[in-house]
């Protein structure tokens, strides 16, 4: 079955810079795209950024995050990061991986497979 493990959250300063990433297991070939989301204490999850494998491929970032985070995939060890500067206090938030098979799904951002979720505190 699909296990996706995040790590690399921590606590920074207003400023600074995270890496986050995600290891995958068990994914099918047939993944379509893999996201990134964020959800902060009682607020909505967020959708941050999603790479797509299949179709015409790319990657797409809220508005919130455009132009400091940076979504990429290692194919070789099964890994998506989220690279993320100039963070910000409302970066804050518990950042979870998720990965799903279905194209239509996959634009509607909604997605099967999740992590546990890492803790980006920014202060």
């Amino acid at each position: 079955h699909v296990q996706l493990v995040e790590s690399g959250g921590d606590s920074v300063q207003a400023g600074g810079s995270l890496r986050l990433s995600c290891a995958a297991s068990g994914l099918p070939s047939s993944t379509y795209c893999m996201g990134w989301f964020r959800q902060a204490p009682g607020e909505e999850r967020e959708g941050v950024a999603r790479i797509f494998f299949g179709g015409g491929a790319g990657t797409y970032y809220a508005d919130s995050v455009k132009g400091r985070f940076t979504a990429s995939r290692d194919i070789a060890t099964n890994t998506v990061y989220l690279q993320m500067n100039s963070l910000k206090p409302e970066d804050t938030a518990m950042y979870y991986c998720a990965a799903e098979e279905s194209a239509r799904q996959c634009w509607r951002n909604e997605f099967a497979n999740w992590g546990q979720g890492t803790q980006v505190t920014v202060s």
